[in-house]
């Protein structure tokens, strides 16, 4: 008897209550099987990209790919502004003799003074052109010493780097030196006889070369070795090295870096590539030591 009571209590309750709005059915998204991946690649492909284009300087392009022409224009401009001033000054009945009192000799002066101008100007733009940068095979002997009392991990990790640098840049000599020793000397080195020259680390290390970089603790670039009086502090090195990168290792080594180009090493994001390389090189032989 009490559980009618609460049955008929329950329905009362839920008699009173006001009705939830019916929820409307969520239809799946059909699905076939038979359209290709073509298709869509072909309806993506018509919608053009509506994106930042960048710019393109037509006179800069005109000038790049005409480049002779350019530099020998102020010479025409030159000589056929000094033929029509003669020109003018035979035509026009004026005394050939110039005279002060005369506009118009006045005037054929300043703008003779301004052909010759003109004539001079193309003369040094055609003298002067922009010399071609190509490698240079360094004349030397293939060296390839490693220190015998590191570990094999460290030898693989100083390998790794020679493979790595003479890959991706102009590098054709390393050479590290680290906690006072040659751990390193690879790639073509100045030749005494059939022998590539040992290294005087106490030597190199005296230099001026070694001594500002350590003390910077920064990247040292010589992107033109044969203008620098410092060649002389790396003999071990082939005599036509044409650029060199002076990297410190913490403050316990350096890495040098020989390359084959002028200005080889020219790109922000090698440098940065070769930092990294070689504090990930320090790190590793710090642990082996």
């Amino acid at each position: 008897m009490s559980q009618q009571i609460i049955i008929q209590l329950i329905m009362d309750v839920a008699s009173s209550l006001p009705l939830l709005p019916a929820i409307p059915s969520i239809r799946r998204p059909h699905f076939n099987p038979r359209v290709s991946i073509k298709t869509l690649a072909s309806s993506s492909s018509s919608s053009s990209y509506k994106g930042p284009k960048p710019r393109r300087d037509l006179a800069s392009d005109w000038v790049s790919d005409n480049d002779g022409l350019v530099r020998s224009l102020p010479i025409y401009v030159g000589g056929l502004s000094l033929l029509s001033v003669l020109v003018n000054r035979a035509f026009s009945g004026i005394a050939p003799v110039a005279d002060a009192s005369s506009s118009q000799s006045r005037a054929d002066i300043l703008t003779l003074g301004l052909a010759v101008t003109n004539l001079l100007t193309g003369l040094v733009w055609l003298s002067i052109r922009p010399k071609d940068i190509s490698p240079v095979v360094p004349k030397g002997v293939d060296c390839r010493r490693i220190d015998s009392t590191i570990s094999q991990v460290a030898a693989c990790e100083l390998l790794w780097a020679w493979e790595s640098l003479s890959a991706a840049s102009c590098c054709r000599s390393l050479v590290i030196v680290y906690g006072g020793n040659c751990l390193l000397q690879i790639g073509v080195a100045a030749a005494v006889g059939s022998d590539p020259v040992i290294i005087d680390v106490p030597k190199l290390m005296q230099g001026s070369l070694y001594r500002n970089a350590m003390k910077s603790g920064k990247q040292s670039y010589l992107a033109n070795l044969s203008l620098y009086p410092g060649k002389s502090e790396l003999p071990f090195l082939p005599i036509d090295t044409q650029a060199v990168i002076l990297q410190p290792l913490s403050d316990k080594g350096i890495a040098i870096i020989g390359g084959d180009t002028i200005r080889g090493f020219n790109n922000l994001d090698q440098v940065e590539e070769l930092k990294a390389t070689f504090h990930c090189m320090d790190l590793s032989i710090r642990v082996e030591k």
